[in-house]
């Protein structure tokens, strides 16, 4: 099953590590660690190989995919000796990373974005082609009359304003041209009810949002275990230190409140309360795509008796990242082979912020996903 994986910000740390990955698994050059879909409860040939996904984008920087790879080997995000080994296969995959289209009004930048779509599609003879979007986060949208109406949508779309946010054109130009859509972030996407009729009406999954890969990971583990105990969270404060270009983003403090929001949600749904206490992010330059996370726990036990928990974790964001954007990819390629429409809520395993009315402890999320997987593979076949 060939799958084409078109990734929105494919000169960024993130897409450029999924790359480097997969092409050094292909090569026998590294283990596929971090990939869930690797692991024995999931194996499904329903799922398209990691050797069968061939990668494309769309990105503002021109900055060659190369050269980035040689700054993620020197900063120790990936091994040096990887990032040179498949040089010569990012340069093929370069002639398939396109300047993210200028035009006149944000009908016409769709046109050209589902264009790009087609023609990488024709270019590979791809089975299908799925879109992820790991570009940096964007703040929330005001609302618009045109978000709740297709039909509406389009006509606005036609006029001199911007009416979507950048991810969310993105995913209309991705169901126009039949590419089912992921967003890694915690940006809008296909998360508006107009986008969602789309989808529906074109027959194609969607997935989102918020990669869940640090603290918030953490956090979904820990909070079902004070609720499974009947131990009452008083205080839930964290500080998440962050460098990189996401980092950079995030000091601006709309897109810092859009992030902050998806990583605080997992506590009031696995608790059924919310505790005292918020999620800061700082922007730390010399941290470079490593991120720091202090978390400090404050609960009540038998007769009142008060007790606490700290924890650190430390981690280099593309490295957690990355394998997540392959499995992701894979699955809604499966999803999409196996017929399924509308928002993907199986996959909330991997978000912070997912679809639907789904459940946020991580053991029941896993569960889910492993069910979904089981059911591919009978709606495959019967395909």
């Amino acid at each position: 099953m060939s799958t084409g994986v078109w990734l929105i910000g494919a000169r960024g740390s993130v897409a450029v590590t999924s790359m480097i990955g997969a092409l050094a698994v292909r090569a026998g050059l590294a283990e596929p660690t971090g990939c869930v879909l690797e692991s024995p409860e999931l194996h499904s040939d329903a799922l398209p190989g990691i050797d069968e996904l061939v990668f494309g984008g769309h990105d503002i920087s021109s900055i060659p995919l190369g050269k980035k790879a040689a700054a993620l080997g020197e900063a120790g995000i990936v091994p040096a000796r990887l990032a040179a080994a498949v040089q010569d296969a990012l340069l093929e995959i370069e002639q398939d990373v396109r300047p993210l289209p200028v035009r006149d009004t944000q009908a016409e930048i769709a046109e050209s974005i589902g264009a790009d779509l087609d023609g990488f599609r024709r270019r590979h003879l791809l089975d299908r082609v799925v879109v992820i979007n790991v570009s940096t986060t964007e703040p929330a949208p005001r609302p618009h009359p045109a978000h709740a109406d297709l039909d509406a949508l389009r006509a606005a779309l036609d006029g001199p304003d911007p009416v979507l946010p950048p991810s969310a054109l993105a995913a209309y130009a991705a169901l126009r041209a039949g590419c089912p859509y992921v967003d890694f972030t915690p940006s809008t996407g296909a998360r508006l009810p107009a986008l969602d009729a789309l989808a529906r009406g074109q027959g194609l999954p969607y997935g989102g949002h918020d990669g869940k890969t640090g603290e918030t990971l953490v956090k979904s583990v820990l909070a079902p275990m004070f609720a499974l105990r009947n131990l009452k969270v008083r205080t839930w404060s964290g500080t998440n230190l962050l460098g990189g270009g996401d980092g950079a983003n995030l000091a601006e403090p709309a897109a810092n409140a859009a992030k902050s929001a998806s990583k605080q949600r997992v506590l009031h749904e696995t608790l059924g309360y919310t505790p005292q206490g918020d999620t800061r992010i700082d922007f730390v330059e010399d941290l470079d795509d490593f991120k720091t996370a202090w978390d400090l726990i404050t609960f009540e036990g038998f007769l009142g008796t008060r007790m606490r928990m700290e924890f650190t974790w430390h981690g280099c964001d593309s490295a957690l990242a990355a394998p997540l954007v392959l499995d992701l990819a894979r699955l809604t390629a499966a999803a999409h082979a196996a017929g399924r429409t509308g928002p993907l809520t199986e996959l909330a395993f991997f978000f912070k912020d997912p679809l639907g009315q789904v459940p946020h402890a991580l053991a029941e999320q896993w569960k889910a996903l492993r069910d979904a997987v089981a059911a591919f593979d009978v709606r495959n076949t019967r395909r």
